[in-house]
């Protein structure tokens, strides 16, 4: 029932682009692992493990243009649900170093040794179990989500005033995180990871493995997405978002579907951390930044709001342009950053996605609307009064 409900969802461009995940998913993995340093068709491992991130950041502005562009919801703090998933897998990471660790400990992690902790804190019992790691990957980020979205919404906290508080809560995480008594590493976070699953991180078959389970996870957001956005569920969403008092007028209960909705694409933003931190190979309170947050709405707005697939077109270009642009010309990124955001507010308002959809859709020949009946005996079609 399920499956039928995602596969009705799909159209052509989903579909495409799902098709293109999973054959990247494949494909490269293939390209690093079954071909020779020297053949031209050779990907390196470091090239894989670089577009593996900008996968995870593909599905974190896809988790964004959810609530953004089909509910209206600017949330400038969905790195906090990034950087919570990230810890998530962070810990379990440094749960299976062990007696490896620079003192030894086969329970603490080296950076309680070193601020002379005794035991393990309660919060850190479960996390050397991977499935409940991945568990509270998905529960942590969805719970803050719940919890935040039950009061904001609930006292319906709309517009610039969300967007503040969901920034607020960000830097209120990045500093409680800075706190080395809080138990997660302080200032330095997490990083020297060893295993995951029992598999070296730095191997080569391992990282290849990570880039194939990013592209798969964000081929199934986009089909999650889609369904969400397709049904009669994502008509009242857009509903909520242009036109939210009629809605409400209507007799929909709007804070309930703005509440779903924040909390499915905290939980994708979840996933996008749990996934990054591997292939990163570190964790710390640097990405509950604002900026971060911010930076993924430029994502968004570059690929094109409301599209679903432009934000996943946005979050790569704008990512692979700052690979480039930093290693150039690394103290202009921000300015650059910021023109782009500015020049693509003012003449590619709808995004990139947006814009050519746009074009193709003003390129189809427009429809007749006098009806074929009255064209044949050439009468006007006007709607005559009655007599």
């Amino acid at each position: 029932m399920i499956t039928a409900f995602l596969l009705r969802s799909l159209d052509r461009k989903i579909v495409a682009a799902i098709v293109i995940l999973l054959a990247v998913a494949v494909l490269v993995p293939v390209l690093n692992l079954m071909t020779a340093p020297t053949n031209p068709l050779h990907i390196p491992t470091y090239i894989m493990a670089l577009f593996g991130k900008y996968l995870t950041y593909a599905l974190l502005a896809l988790a964004l243009d959810l609530v953004w562009g089909f509910c209206g919801i600017l949330s400038l703090g969905h790195g906090a649900f990034f950087a919570l998933g990230g810890y998530a897998m962070g810990m379990y990471l440094m749960r299976q170093i062990g007696s490896r660790g620079v003192y030894g400990d086969p329970i603490l992690p080296d950076f309680m040794v070193f601020l002379n902790w005794k035991e393990l804190p309660w919060f850190w019992y479960g996390f050397d179990k991977f499935w409940f790691a991945a568990l509270m990957v998905l529960l942590v980020p969805g719970l803050l989500a719940f919890v935040f979205g039950w009061f904001a919404f609930r006292s319906r906290v709309n517009g610039v005033y969300l967007s503040i508080i969901t920034q607020a809560m960000t830097y209120a995480l990045l500093l409680a995180f800075f706190r080395n008594d809080m138990g997660f590493g302080g200032n330095n976070g997490m990083t020297d990871f060893k295993e995951i699953l029992g598999f070296s991180v730095q191997a080569d078959g391992t990282r290849a493995a990570l880039f194939a389970a990013t592209a798969i996870f964000l081929a199934l957001s986009l089909m999650i997405a889609s369904a969400i956005v397709r049904s009669k569920f994502g008509k009242v969403l857009v509903g909520v978002r242009d036109a939210e008092s009629r809605t409400r007028f209507l007799g929909y209960r709007v804070e309930h579907f703005k509440l779903f909705t924040f909390v499915v694409s905290a939980m994708m933003a979840g996933i996008a951390g749990a996934l990054y931190v591997p292939q990163v190979g570190i964790i710390n309170p640097g990405e509950f930044a604002p900026a971060n947050s911010i930076e993924v709405v430029i994502w968004t707005a570059v690929g094109g709001r409301s599209t679903l697939i432009g934000p996943v077109i946005g979050a790569i270009l704008v990512n692979g342009g700052k690979t480039i642009f930093t290693g150039l010309f690394p103290e202009f990124w921000l300015f650059a950053l910021g023109g782009l955001f500015v020049l693509v507010t003012l003449f590619l308002p709808k995004g990139i996605v947006g814009t050519i959809g746009q074009y193709f859709t003003r390129r189809k020949p427009k429809t007749e609307a006098t009806p074929p009946a009255l064209q044949e005996e050439g009468v006007d079609a006007k709607i005559q009064p009655a007599e």
